[in-house]
Protein backbone atom coordinates (compact mmCIF):
# COMPACT_ATOMS: atom_id res chain seq x y z
CA UNK A 1 0.00 0.00 0.00
CA UNK A 2 2.62 2.61 0.38
CA UNK A 3 3.77 2.94 -3.44
CA UNK A 4 -0.29 3.89 -3.74
CA UNK A 5 -0.03 5.88 -0.59
CA UNK A 6 2.98 8.09 -2.28
CA UNK A 7 1.90 8.18 -5.47
CA UNK A 8 -1.47 9.66 -4.30
CA UNK A 9 -0.07 12.79 -2.51
CA UNK A 10 -0.68 10.85 1.08
CA UNK A 11 3.08 10.68 2.01
CA UNK A 12 2.95 14.72 2.98
CA UNK A 13 0.52 13.77 5.62
CA UNK A 14 2.81 10.73 7.99
CA UNK A 15 3.32 11.55 10.84
CA UNK A 16 6.74 11.15 11.13
CA UNK A 17 7.26 11.16 14.77
CA UNK A 18 5.23 8.05 15.54
CA UNK A 19 5.56 4.43 14.39
CA UNK A 20 5.34 4.06 10.93
CA UNK A 21 2.29 3.86 8.33
CA UNK A 22 0.41 6.05 10.54
CA UNK A 23 -0.93 9.37 8.60
CA UNK A 24 -2.75 12.45 9.45
CA UNK A 25 -5.34 14.70 7.30
CA UNK A 26 -6.57 18.14 8.87
CA UNK A 27 -9.70 19.25 7.17
CA UNK A 28 -10.49 15.56 5.22
CA UNK A 29 -14.19 17.37 5.17
CA UNK A 30 -15.61 20.85 5.53
CA UNK A 31 -17.98 22.21 8.35
CA UNK A 32 -21.01 21.56 6.52
CA UNK A 33 -20.26 18.31 5.20
CA UNK A 34 -19.53 17.69 8.90
CA UNK A 35 -23.13 19.01 10.04
CA UNK A 36 -24.58 16.81 7.48
CA UNK A 37 -23.24 13.91 8.92
CA UNK A 38 -23.94 14.53 12.30
CA UNK A 39 -27.46 15.30 11.12
CA UNK A 40 -27.96 11.89 9.81
CA UNK A 41 -26.74 9.95 12.85
CA UNK A 42 -29.74 7.83 13.36
CA UNK A 43 -31.26 8.58 17.27
CA UNK A 44 -32.67 5.45 17.88
CA UNK A 45 -29.70 3.19 16.82
CA UNK A 46 -27.04 3.40 19.56
CA UNK A 47 -25.88 0.74 21.54
CA UNK A 48 -24.64 1.97 25.37
CA UNK A 49 -21.99 0.76 26.92
CA UNK A 50 -20.43 1.41 30.05
CA UNK A 51 -18.65 4.78 28.98
CA UNK A 52 -19.67 5.39 25.68
CA UNK A 53 -22.33 4.95 22.76
CA UNK A 54 -21.46 3.13 19.27
CA UNK A 55 -23.44 2.37 16.28
CA UNK A 56 -22.33 -0.28 13.51
CA UNK A 57 -23.14 0.55 10.31
CA UNK A 58 -24.47 -1.21 8.27
CA UNK A 59 -24.47 -4.18 10.66
CA UNK A 60 -22.55 -5.65 13.81
CA UNK A 61 -20.80 -8.34 12.94
CA UNK A 62 -21.25 -11.92 13.85
CA UNK A 63 -20.29 -14.14 16.09
CA UNK A 64 -17.93 -15.34 13.68
CA UNK A 65 -17.00 -12.17 12.29
CA UNK A 66 -18.85 -11.68 9.48
CA UNK A 67 -20.76 -9.35 8.13
CA UNK A 68 -24.27 -9.45 6.40
CA UNK A 69 -23.63 -7.34 2.94
CA UNK A 70 -25.03 -4.08 2.33
CA UNK A 71 -23.71 -0.88 0.79
CA UNK A 72 -22.73 2.55 3.04
CA UNK A 73 -25.78 5.07 3.41
CA UNK A 74 -25.56 7.78 0.83
CA UNK A 75 -24.68 10.30 4.60
CA UNK A 76 -21.47 7.88 4.40
CA UNK A 77 -20.89 7.48 0.96
CA UNK A 78 -20.65 11.00 0.00
CA UNK A 79 -18.34 12.45 0.28
CA UNK A 80 -16.26 10.35 2.92
CA UNK A 81 -15.80 7.47 1.52
CA UNK A 82 -15.76 8.63 -2.30
CA UNK A 83 -12.93 11.01 -0.83
CA UNK A 84 -10.69 7.44 -0.17
CA UNK A 85 -11.27 5.80 -3.12
CA UNK A 86 -9.78 9.31 -5.06
CA UNK A 87 -6.74 9.10 -2.55
CA UNK A 88 -6.87 4.70 -2.73
CA UNK A 89 -6.81 4.26 1.03
CA UNK A 90 -8.36 1.06 0.37
CA UNK A 91 -7.45 -0.27 -3.21
CA UNK A 92 -5.94 -3.09 -2.03
CA UNK A 93 -8.53 -4.49 0.94
CA UNK A 94 -10.75 -7.54 0.19
CA UNK A 95 -13.59 -5.09 -1.43
CA UNK A 96 -11.44 -2.66 -2.51
CA UNK A 97 -13.02 -0.46 -0.38
CA UNK A 98 -14.62 0.27 3.23
CA UNK A 99 -17.37 -1.91 3.71
CA UNK A 100 -18.21 -1.46 7.95
CA UNK A 101 -18.48 2.15 9.94
CA UNK A 102 -18.45 1.77 13.82
CA UNK A 103 -19.53 5.41 14.82
CA UNK A 104 -18.70 6.25 18.56
CA UNK A 105 -19.49 8.64 20.78
CA UNK A 106 -17.83 10.58 23.33
CA UNK A 107 -18.68 12.33 26.18
CA UNK A 108 -16.24 14.81 28.07
CA UNK A 109 -14.48 12.77 30.25
CA UNK A 110 -15.16 9.70 28.53
CA UNK A 111 -12.47 7.07 26.39
CA UNK A 112 -11.38 3.43 25.88
CA UNK A 113 -8.51 1.39 27.02
CA UNK A 114 -5.70 0.28 24.98
CA UNK A 115 -6.81 -2.33 22.59
CA UNK A 116 -6.40 -3.31 18.96
CA UNK A 117 -8.84 -3.75 16.29
CA UNK A 118 -7.75 -7.45 15.16
CA UNK A 119 -7.88 -10.06 12.75
CA UNK A 120 -11.18 -9.70 11.38
CA UNK A 121 -10.18 -6.29 9.59
CA UNK A 122 -8.14 -5.76 6.59
CA UNK A 123 -5.07 -3.70 8.32
CA UNK A 124 -6.39 -0.25 7.33
CA UNK A 125 -8.34 1.92 9.72
CA UNK A 126 -9.77 5.34 8.72
CA UNK A 127 -11.07 7.31 11.19
CA UNK A 128 -12.62 10.28 10.80
CA UNK A 129 -13.66 12.75 13.87
CA UNK A 130 -16.22 14.87 14.38
CA UNK A 131 -17.41 17.88 16.60
CA UNK A 132 -14.89 17.47 19.37
CA UNK A 133 -10.94 17.17 19.65
CA UNK A 134 -9.01 14.35 21.79
CA UNK A 135 -6.03 12.62 22.03
CA UNK A 136 -5.33 9.34 21.11
CA UNK A 137 -2.61 7.58 22.97
CA UNK A 138 -0.59 4.76 21.00
CA UNK A 139 1.73 2.24 22.57
CA UNK A 140 3.76 -0.64 21.17
CA UNK A 141 2.15 -3.97 21.71
CA UNK A 142 3.78 -6.33 23.72
CA UNK A 143 3.21 -10.19 24.54
CA UNK A 144 1.68 -9.14 27.93
CA UNK A 145 -0.80 -6.95 26.16
CA UNK A 146 -3.97 -7.74 27.65
CA UNK A 147 -6.70 -6.62 24.97
CA UNK A 148 -4.31 -8.63 22.39
CA UNK A 149 -6.66 -10.59 19.70
CA UNK A 150 -9.68 -8.74 21.75
CA UNK A 151 -12.07 -7.02 19.02
CA UNK A 152 -13.72 -4.61 21.09
CA UNK A 153 -15.20 -2.39 18.21
CA UNK A 154 -17.61 -4.88 17.15
CA UNK A 155 -18.75 -5.60 20.65
CA UNK A 156 -21.55 -4.28 23.16
CA UNK A 157 -19.86 -5.66 25.68
CA UNK A 158 -17.04 -3.46 27.19
CA UNK A 159 -14.36 -6.06 28.81
CA UNK A 160 -12.25 -3.26 29.51
CA UNK A 161 -13.97 -0.34 30.49
CA UNK A 162 -12.12 3.03 30.71
CA UNK A 163 -13.87 5.25 34.02
CA UNK A 164 -14.37 8.68 33.92
CA UNK A 165 -13.61 8.27 37.82
CA UNK A 166 -9.97 7.36 37.41
CA UNK A 167 -8.85 10.55 36.11
CA UNK A 168 -5.86 12.23 37.33
CA UNK A 169 -5.11 15.61 37.09
CA UNK A 170 -2.73 16.97 35.69
CA UNK A 171 -1.90 14.00 33.13
CA UNK A 172 1.79 13.00 33.72
CA UNK A 173 4.10 13.62 30.99
CA UNK A 174 4.09 9.81 28.36
CA UNK A 175 6.98 7.68 28.44
CA UNK A 176 8.57 7.83 24.72
CA UNK A 177 7.07 4.95 24.40
CA UNK A 178 4.24 6.22 24.24
CA UNK A 179 2.85 8.46 21.44
CA UNK A 180 0.03 10.96 21.31
CA UNK A 181 -2.07 12.35 18.73
CA UNK A 182 -4.21 15.01 18.63
CA UNK A 183 -7.81 14.31 16.73
CA UNK A 184 -9.13 17.35 15.19
CA UNK A 185 -12.70 18.12 14.11
CA UNK A 186 -12.97 16.94 10.07
CA UNK A 187 -9.60 15.36 10.34
CA UNK A 188 -9.04 11.72 9.41
CA UNK A 189 -6.54 9.38 10.73
CA UNK A 190 -5.09 6.52 8.76
CA UNK A 191 -3.64 3.42 10.40
CA UNK A 192 -1.85 0.98 8.05
CA UNK A 193 0.42 -1.68 8.41
CA UNK A 194 2.81 -2.11 10.51
CA UNK A 195 1.31 -0.14 12.92
CA UNK A 196 -2.14 -2.02 12.92
CA UNK A 197 -0.43 -4.86 13.89
CA UNK A 198 2.27 -3.85 16.48
CA UNK A 199 0.64 -1.00 18.31
CA UNK A 200 -2.39 -0.29 20.44
CA UNK A 201 -4.98 2.42 20.86
CA UNK A 202 -6.46 4.37 23.41
CA UNK A 203 -8.43 7.13 24.70
CA UNK A 204 -7.59 8.33 28.36
CA UNK A 205 -10.74 9.21 30.32
CA UNK A 206 -9.95 12.91 31.21
CA UNK A 207 -11.67 15.90 30.55
CA UNK A 208 -8.56 17.70 29.56
CA UNK A 209 -5.40 16.94 27.57
CA UNK A 210 -2.62 18.30 29.21
CA UNK A 211 1.49 18.64 28.36
CA UNK A 212 0.51 19.15 24.75
CA UNK A 213 3.49 20.47 22.58
CA UNK A 214 5.58 20.28 19.82
CA UNK A 215 7.39 18.03 21.97
CA UNK A 216 4.57 15.90 23.35
CA UNK A 217 2.40 15.57 20.09
CA UNK A 218 3.32 13.39 17.73
CA UNK A 219 1.13 14.99 15.18
CA UNK A 220 1.59 18.61 15.97
CA UNK A 221 3.15 19.80 12.58
CA UNK A 222 0.25 18.64 10.95
CA UNK A 223 -2.50 20.53 13.08
CA UNK A 224 -4.27 23.65 12.19
CA UNK A 225 -2.63 27.14 13.41
CA UNK A 226 -5.64 27.68 15.11
CA UNK A 227 -5.45 24.88 17.16
CA UNK A 228 -1.95 25.63 18.06
CA UNK A 229 -2.76 28.94 19.25
CA UNK A 230 -5.47 27.80 21.55
CA UNK A 231 -3.42 24.79 22.65
CA UNK A 232 -0.59 27.22 24.12
CA UNK A 233 -3.26 30.06 25.07
CA UNK A 234 -4.64 27.58 27.20
CA UNK A 235 -1.68 26.24 29.09
CA UNK A 236 -0.46 23.41 26.99
CA UNK A 237 -4.08 21.93 27.32
CA UNK A 238 -7.22 20.71 25.37
CA UNK A 239 -10.01 21.00 26.97
CA UNK A 240 -13.06 18.33 26.21
CA UNK A 241 -15.72 20.59 26.27
CA UNK A 242 -18.26 18.70 23.71
CA UNK A 243 -18.85 15.66 22.74
CA UNK A 244 -16.41 13.77 19.75
CA UNK A 245 -18.05 11.32 17.57
CA UNK A 246 -15.91 9.04 15.84
CA UNK A 247 -16.60 7.66 12.27
CA UNK A 248 -14.18 4.35 11.98
CA UNK A 249 -14.14 2.77 8.58
CA UNK A 250 -12.61 -1.04 8.13
CA UNK A 251 -12.93 -3.85 5.26
CA UNK A 252 -14.43 -5.92 7.32
CA UNK A 253 -12.48 -9.58 5.57
CA UNK A 254 -15.60 -12.20 5.50
CA UNK A 255 -18.86 -11.14 4.30
CA UNK A 256 -22.11 -12.99 3.74
CA UNK A 257 -24.51 -12.48 0.48
CA UNK A 258 -27.52 -12.92 2.84
CA UNK A 259 -27.15 -9.14 3.59
CA UNK A 260 -28.10 -8.01 0.52
CA UNK A 261 -31.43 -9.99 0.56
CA UNK A 262 -32.04 -9.37 3.70
CA UNK A 263 -31.32 -5.30 3.62
CA UNK A 264 -31.54 -4.95 -0.18
CA UNK A 265 -28.94 -3.01 -2.51
CA UNK A 266 -30.44 0.57 -2.01
CA UNK A 267 -28.79 3.30 -0.04
CA UNK A 268 -30.89 5.88 1.93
Amino acid sequence: MQDEQEKNGLEQFRIADAPASLYYIPDFITPEEEQHVLESIPPNKWISLSHRRLQAIPSRLSNTNTLLASPLPNWLAHPITDRFKDLKIFSDSPHGGANHCLINEYLPGQGIMPHEDGAAYHPVVATVSLNGSLVLEITPKTSSSSTAGEDHSSSPEDPNPSSPTQEVTPNPPPPKTHWRILQEPRSLLLTTEPAYSTTLHGIPSVHADNYLTSSTVANWDHLSHGTKQKIVADGDRNERQTTRISLTFRDVRKVSSLGMKVFGKVRT
